[in-house]
């Protein structure tokens, strides 16, 4: 006669509203900070501590560069881990305060000569990129451990998601705030945004180590029970990992909607002020409106996904998405309404380009575990973190060549904004339309071809429990 251990009938439980809510609030502060470096660092680079562009531009590249450097380090660290919190929470609890610390040195402007001041941002950039991924590469790497059901993960991202777009639109409007509400110095106005932020950052994430904490270290306890405890080398990990051949289809259809998503940001300013003939402020309600529909659009498409399935979810959230970026290449000076409505209609694809290859990630994870009897999370997401700051970087890099070869004018400092060329203005359109258009057409093809249905991952996790109850 069987039965079954406390940590068998934890792992059987539904998850809970608060451990789904604790999950989500992970993502928080890592949205935060990210969304504040992309939008501001830049210009605080060169207009308030007053280094050139050339060496402002070398400490974002230098720190993007560890970034991802670092993302296969931790993952596999953090697949070796071994502790009385499991392998994913130590990374969290104990790398969530420097998280927080160097990301507030980031924005203060020490007395030292340019190259000083460049070597101290280039060493806080290091560090503060190193306990970034320490804290947030293992709690992406936690969904599979929360539940092994294929709705629920659906339904654990879209959590994950609200809080991370979320985030990114709690920052702008901070900022806005900060800029617009306290008449004092703008070193002192970034000093300030950068204490909120960080306070706002770090709490959540004690907030989601202490609420997953009985579920994960039930998981763990499981886990600990069944598998060997034989290392497989990180080269034949990342041999095993490229052999997967659905880790392979996930990959690519998130890397073509994540570029989808950075060629449309990074160009979206200049549709707005140079083609569209309207005032940069515009450039943050546009933002705000593909934003605030991704976030509201989660539940809807998780919901729909649990009825339809996950392929079937995305192929309708980026045929509207490709209708949204086709209409904007169309779209004439003074169709503000128009661009608005159509802003909306790409958030609707934006919240699927989020949600569902992440909820995919778990069902290859497991089937991996089928084949080898390991499971080795922390490699599968590193790669997928890899792939977003590689699409991130690629995608930049596409804009510019595309803005630089058609002779696009820069703007000078307290000089109007030029009148640009009718070949940077259709390149400009060309960027924000087809250019993503083909990426997202892209990630259809290799959706269609996924092969983990509902039905293929019950039959994956039958073959598990099968072969966990003959090990028991």
């Amino acid at each position: 006669m069987s039965h079954s251990s406390p940590s068998d009938e934890t792992i059987r439980e539904k998850l809970s509203f608060a451990t789904k809510l604790a999950y989500g609030a992970g993502d928080l502060g890592p949205a935060i900070t990210a969304n504040i470096g992309v939008f501001f660092a830049l210009f605080f680079f060169t207009n308030v501590a007053g280094l050139s562009a050339g060496l402002a531009g070398s400490i974002l590249m230098i720190g993007k560069i560890w970034d991802a450097v670092n993302d296969p380090m931790v993952g596999v660290l953090s697949d070796r881990t071994s502790s009385p919190w499991g392998r994913r929470l130590p990374w969290m609890l104990y790398g969530a305060v420097p998280f927080g610390i160097f990301f507030f040195l980031q924005w203060v402007v020490p007395p030292l000569t340019p190259w000083g001041l460049f070597w101290y941002y280039v060493i806080i950039a290091i560090l503060f990129n190193s306990f970034y991924t320490a804290v947030n590469l293992p709690y992406t790497a936690l969904t599979p451990e929360l539940t092994q059901d294929y709705d629920e993960r659906t339904s654990l991202n879209s959590f994950r998601f609200t809080f991370s777009i979320g985030g990114s639109i709690l920052s702008l409007f901070l900022a806005l705030g900060v800029f617009s509400l306290l008449k004092i110095e703008q070193e002192q106005q970034y000093l300030v945004l950068a204490g909120i932020c960080t306070v706002a950052s770090v709490l959540p994430l004690f907030w989601c180590v202490w609420g997953v904490r009985d579920r994960v270290l039930a998981t763990e306890a499981r886990r600990m029970e069944t598998e060997t405890e034989e290392q497989i080398p990180v080269l034949q990990q990342l041999r095993i990992a490229f052999s997967n051949r659905p880790f392979l289809f996930v990959a690519g259809i998130y890397l073509f909607s994540w570029l989808g998503v950075q060629v449309t940001a990074s160009i979206l300013p200049y549709f707005v002020v140079n083609w569209m003939g309207l005032s940069e402020a515009q450039f943050n309600l546009v933002a705000i409106a593909v934003q605030g529909t991704a976030l509201l659009m989660l539940y809807v498409w998780s919901a729909v996904s649990e009825r339809v399935g996950k392929k079937a979810v995305y192929y309708m959230g980026m045929i509207l998405w490709i209708i949204a970026q086709g209409g904007l290449f169309f779209l004439q000076k003074g169709q503000v309404g128009w661009m608005y409505f159509l802003a909306v209609l790409a958030g609707f694809g934006v919240s699927v380009a989020y949600l569902i290859p992440w909820s995919m990630m778990p069902d290859v994870i497991e089937l991996d575990e089928l084949q080898t009897g390991k499971r080795r999370e922390g490699i599968f997401y590193a790669f997928m973190v890899f792939l977003q700051k590689m699409g991130l970087a690629l995608g930049l890099f596409l804009v510019g060549v595309a803005l630089q070869s058609a002779g696009f004018k820069e703007r000078i400092a307290g000089q109007p904004i030029p009148v640009q060329p009718d070949s940077a203005l259709l390149a400009i359109r060309i960027a924000i339309g087809p250019l993503p258009m083909v990426g997202l057409i892209l990630g259809l093809i290799l959706a269609y071809f996924y092969p983990i249905t509902r039905e293929v991952h019950a039959e994956i996790l039958l073959k598990l429990s099968e072969r966990k109850r003959g090990n028991g």
